[in-house]
C-alpha cells in the first residue's frame, strides 16, 4: 500500500466513534432546550424521548439515566461559559475584566438556553448540580481576582465581595436576556461600574486589597 492509499485509510470504529459523538452531542442540545424551558421534574423519559424525536433507548445506552442526561447537559454548558468568559489572559488587567464581562455576556445571549440551565433550571437541591455551578462561579469569582488583583488567591472578605456581585450579575444577565432593552456594550459598561463599587467596598475594608486605578475611576 502506498502512502495516498495509507492516508485514505479509516481506523476501524473511527468512524462509529465520530457519529456516536455528534449523536452525543446533538441530545445534548435538545436537552438544553427541554430543560431550559420545562422543570427536572415535570419531564419523564418518555416526554423527553417524544419530543427529541427519538427512542427512549437512545437516551439510556448513551446517559444511563434521566438524572445522568440532566448533569451531562450542565456539564456542557459550563465547559462553554467558563471558556468563553475566561478568554484574555494575555490582555492588562483592567481590559481583561471588560473580556471576562463581555465574553459572560456574549455566552448568556447566544446560548440562552444553556445559560438558564446552568443558573436557574432544572435540579437546584441536588448536590452535584449545585457542585457544578459553584464550580462556575469559581471560575468567575478566580477569573476578575486575577483581574482585579493580579492573583486568584484572595482573602475570605474579597472573595465574598466578588462573590455578592457576581450574583447580582446572574440575576441582572437572567432578566437581561430575557427582556434585552439594553446593547450588550452598555450591559457591559453597567456590570463593570457595579464592580468598580465592590472593589472599593472591599479596600475600605480591608485596605490589603486596594481597587485598581481603573476601578477608582468608575464612580
Amino acid at each position: 500500500m502506498n502512502n495516498s492509499q495509507q492516508r485514505g485509510v479509516v481506523r476501524p470504529g473511527a468512524r462509529g466513534t465520530d457519529r456516536s459523538a455528534a449523536r452525543r452531542a446533538e441530545l445534548i442540545a435538545i436537552g438544553r432546550k427541554l430543560f431550559a424551558d420545562t422543570s427536572y421534574d415535570a419531564l419523564s423519559m418518555d416526554d423527553i424521548a417524544r419530543q427529541a424525536h427519538v427512542a427512549k433507548g437512545l437516551i439510556y445506552y448513551y446517559f444511563k439515566s434521566k438524572r445522568g442526561y440532566y448533569l451531562a447537559i450542565i456539564e456542557d454548558s459550563v465547559t462553554g461559559l467558563v471558556t468563553r468568559a475566561a478568554e484574555g489572559l494575555e490582555l492588562p488587567p483592567d481590559q481583561r475584566v471588560h473580556r471576562t464581562i463581555d465574553g459572560y455576556l456574549r455566552y448568556a445571549e447566544h446560548n440562552q438556553a444553556a445559560y438558564r440551565a446552568i443558573i436557574s433550571g432544572g435540579v437546584g437541591f441536588d448536590a452535584e448540580v449545585q457542585a457544578i455551578r459553584d464550580g462556575v462561579r469559581q471560575a468567575m469569582v478566580d477569573a476578575i481576582a486575577e483581574g482585579a488583583y493580579g492573583r486568584h488567591e484572595i482573602a475570605p472578605l474579597a472573595r465574598m465581595g466578588l462573590l455578592g456581585w457576581l450574583c447580582s450579575v446572574e440575576g441582572a444577565t437572567l432578566d437581561w436576556t430575557g427582556r434585552p432593552e439594553l446593547p450588550r456594550d452598555i450591559m457591559r459598561k453597567l456590570l463593570v461600574k457595579m464592580l468598580g463599587g465592590t472593589l472599593r467596598a472591599i479596600e475600605e475594608l480591608d485596605p490589603a486589597y486596594p481597587a485598581p486605578p481603573a476601578a477608582r475611576r468608575d464612580t
